[in-house]
């Protein structure tokens, strides 16, 4: 697979709409400690965290994008793997993001805490605490339900 140095090599890139991306773009570095890599004027970019990223952009109909309202109700968030998430709650909270969920443990071995941005995009931080296997916690692994489906297969 070709990489291109300006899109990377991210096999998912989520893309976020703005009402005005160059203030998104400020707050998200600032806020969440996100990067620029680069900028197309002031319709789209794209930042970084760790090895992930995601594409910033205008809310521009004619290539079929809008931006959310606050009032508007939410069915996705973006999940951000961090080294530290009490420190990167509390810096987030400083500089004013929207507290959804406080960190907490979950048994799944994860230290997570969610977020609103300036957008109403949600936002869900993780910390892995533990490397536990689905079973550990009362989940199933892939491995477990192919095994499963071969002894018993579903008719059709």
């Amino acid at each position: 697979m070709l990489i291109n140095r300006t899109t990377g090599s991210a096999s998912v890139v989520p893309e976020l709409v703005y009402d005005d991306v160059e203030q998104a773009i400020g707050w998200l570095c600032e806020t969440f400690g996100f990067t620029e890599l680069w900028r197309a004027g002031r319709h789209r970019a794209r930042l970084e965290f760790g090895n992930g990223v995601v594409i910033i952009a205008d809310d521009d109909p004619l290539h079929g994008r809008s931006a959310p309202k606050r009032s508007e109700s939410h069915n996705h968030a973006v999940m951000v793997r961090v080294d530290d998430v009490d420190a990167h709650h509390e810096r987030a909270r400083e500089h004013g993001a929207v507290i959804l969920s406080p960190p907490a443990d979950y048994s799944y071995g994860e230290r997570q805490y969610s977020a609103e941005d300036l957008a109403g995009h949600r936002w869900t931080f993780t910390q892995a605490i533990a490397d536990l296997a689905p079973e550990d916690w009362g989940g199933t692994s892939a491995a477990a339900l192919n095994e499963r489906s071969q002894r018993h297969p579903e008719p059709h």
